[in-house]
């Protein structure tokens, strides 16, 4: 029995240690240090001559009557498109963008609106790829009888390709950008982490309004197509390294 009381012992010690061992929390891993980030906006543009050209025709008639100003905005309309046809555009280029019929007051201090008569509008879209007639279908436009006409808007029918030669060009600009940065504290590109897209742009020029002065024109006015400047917008952020 005696033999036997030093192993008991032992065990008595070694129980309370192992039991405040456990107690102890675990210390936390180190920290790992935060990457060194870099976020670049860039922009890069193209010039292009366009390949299309839009009108918006409209034809604004009076009338005493809903009826009488629906009737005569009709015909004029009709007239309209019949002109637009025999000059060689295709049905499917041109679109009603708009009919309204609104009545008209006279307003006098002190007095309730009287009505007057009605008011009738119908615009229309008209597209074409001859963009040296663009002058020329705003005079025939007029003399068939639309007294409103907006445009020209000179346009591509196809702008991503130039668009994809302005978004290549924003990222290498952004990526010779975030090299210079890098050198310059002593680092380098590591990664891309991320891309984004701004909203790609085309700026199309003024787009002069031509209204009912135009009327009494007797030449077709002169349009310059001039170029497009499309522009693409990219946002990319960068992980920087340290140099070897």
């Amino acid at each position: 029995m005696r033999r036997f009381l030093p192993l008991l012992a032992g065990l008595l010690m070694v129980a309370p240690a192992a039991a405040q061992d456990r107690s102890l929390p675990a210390a936390p891993p180190a920290a790992l240090p935060l990457p060194t980030m870099l976020t670049l906006t860039a922009s890069a543009g193209v010039a292009r001559a366009p390949d299309q050209v839009r009108l918006t025709a409209a034809v604004l008639t009076d009338g005493a009557t809903a009826a009488a100003a629906m009737a005569g905005n009709a015909a004029r309309m009709t007239a309209v498109l019949a002109a637009l046809k025999a000059a060689g555009i295709a049905d499917r280029d041109v679109q009603t963008t708009g009919l309204s019929l609104n009545p008209q007051y006279r307003y006098q201090p002190e007095q309730p609106p009287m009505l007057t008569g009605y008011q009738a509008r119908n615009s229309i879209s008209i597209r074409t790829g001859r963009l040296a007639d663009a002058g020329k279908l705003v005079d025939i436009a007029i003399k068939a009888g639309a007294n409103e006409v907006q445009g020209p808007e000179f346009t591509l029918a196809n702008p991503d390709t130039a668009l994809d030669e302005a978004r290549m060009a924003a990222v290498a600009k952004a990526r010779a950008r975030a090299e210079l940065y890098a050198r310059a504290a002593g680092l380098k590109v590591k990664r891309i982490t991320s891309i984004s897209e701004g909203a790609a742009a085309a700026d199309p020029g003024p787009r002069p309004m031509l209204r009912t002065a135009m009327a009494e024109a007797s030449a077709a006015p002169p349009v310059q197509p001039g170029e497009l400047a499309l522009q693409a917008d990219v946002i990319i952020s960068f992980e920087l390294e340290a140099r070897p």
